[in-house]
């Protein structure tokens, strides 16, 4: 049997629709290994998926091959997911800095509080 990379991706529920999985893989969000690839790929068992998806990223290995979509269950069965657990710890220091680093464009230039706060943070 042969599967396409974007119908695989849509059929193990990565995307919500095969447009979506096919203009992820275009995108370059979807790598096989650290490779670009084309959504016409076709897909062999053992192949490592790496989708980022905003600040996400996640690792899956091909372990079956599937072309119809199906519930969760059944598309779990198809993919072994190779994503490093983070700690609580980790997911709070990502939140902490994404919160505090990032300052919304176009909200001027800082105020002398904001000035302070960030030099105790340590920018200058």
């Amino acid at each position: 049997m042969e599967v396409r990379a974007d119908t695989y991706l849509w059929a193990v529920r990565m995307f919500k629709s095969r447009t979506l999985a096919s203009e992820a893989i275009k995108g370059g969000k979807v790598k096989l290994g650290d490779v670009n690839f084309k959504p016409s790929h076709v897909v062999k068992i053992g192949e490592r998926f790496t989708i980022s998806v905003g600040d996400q990223k996640k690792i899956i290995e091909v372990v079956g091959l599937v072309d119809k979509r199906g519930n969760f269950e059944t598309a779990r069965k198809f993919y072994s997911d190779l994503t490093p657990v983070q700690t609580k710890e980790e997911k709070q220091a990502a939140a902490f800095f994404e919160v505090n680093i990032r300052r919304d464009k176009g909200s001027g230039r800082p105020t002398k509080k904001d000035r302070r706060d960030m030099n105790d943070f340590g920018w200058e």
